[in-house]
């Protein structure tokens, strides 16, 4: 027989998230003794503590807190779906999700993505969250994201992974570039060109294996992590690079064209994923994020 309830465990992860019992207990428009008594009530049937009372600071999830949060997160998630389920009208989808999204793709996918889910599905809000691959993996490892766009590059085992769409590397030059003559461009031509490396993880870690994989090393000669940045130099004549996001224009920041050309190699294009916790069911918030998703990414 279960003797806690979603409310208890709604108030936990409330207060881990806020890292105070007072600000849980707003945020949830109840008493703080409301809260209080309902962990009491929690760490006794679970037999241990909770939470971490620091005076003045607030409290902290124990490391047996840590142990039930992402589980105790996917469980109301579940709750919340099935109360929808039962008592919204057949196809209304309404709610709000959490997605994050590889902070080089999402200027370019996200806009569009969001206005169309708006459309299709009004009930939807969407909380975003951009950032590295590897930050976004964490906050999906954590419960505090749903889903996340992402690249299906060493992604971790926990993770499930829907695929999207594939999207093929090109090569960024300047526009006066003599490479830029031609029709498509090899590996091989650019090993003597000053590479502008676009350096975040998985990126930079795919872009240099399509050298290693074909027996060449680049002349590096640049790198950031930022993908505008990046391009800007490239639109400078300070090298060329290779990109796999391709904003619409091919126009820098500061106004400079660049000159796009496909590689002539065959390569491993990148897949994009749409990436949640393999424990958390999907739920039709999801799934509508993932239909829409996939319909933009194959437009």
């Amino acid at each position: 027989m279960i003797r806690y309830t979603l409310r208890q465990l709604e108030y936990l992860v409330a207060c881990a998230e806020y890292g105070s019992v007072a600000k849980a207990a707003a945020a949830l428009n109840v008493s703080q003794p409301t809260v209080s008594a309902a962990i009491a009530k929690l760490e006794a049937t679970f037999g241990v503590q909770l939470l971490l009372r620091h005076r003045a600071q607030g409290v902290s999830p124990t490391a047996g807190a840590e142990a039930i949060l992402h589980s105790a997160r996917a469980l109301l998630a579940h709750a919340t779906d099935l109360q929808r389920e039962a008592t919204e009208a057949g196809n209304t989808v309404a709610g709000t999700l959490r997605a994050g999204s590889f902070s080089t793709f999402a200027p370019v996918i996200l806009p569009g993505l969001l206005a169309r889910l708006g459309q299709a599905y009004p009930g939807i809000s969407v909380a975003i969250r951009e950032g590295t691959q590897e930050t976004l993996c964490r906050d999906l490892q954590s419960g505090t994201l749903d889903v996340a766009l992402l690249y299906d590059l060493d992604l971790p085992d926990d993770l499930h992974r829907e695929p999207l769409a594939e999207r093929m590397p090109h090569v960024a030059l300047p526009t006066g570039h003599r490479l830029a003559a031609q029709a498509d461009v090899g590996l091989a031509d650019l090993v003597a060109e000053n590479l502008i490396l676009l350096d975040v993880p998985p990126s930079r870690e795919y872009f240099l294996g399509l050298f290693r994989a074909a027996g060449l090393v680049p002349t590096l000669a640049f790198s950031s992590p930022s993908l505008e940045l990046v391009r800007g130099m490239v639109g400078r004549g300070l090298g060329y690079s290779i990109l796999v996001t391709r904003p619409e224009g091919d126009t820098t920041y500061d106004g400079h064209a660049l000159a796009i050309r496909p590689l002539r190699d065959a390569v491993t294009p990148g897949p994009i994923v749409l990436a949640r916790p393999a424990s958390l069911r999907p739920t039709r918030l999801i799934a509508a994020f993932e239909q829409v998703a996939r319909a933009c990414l194959t437009e």
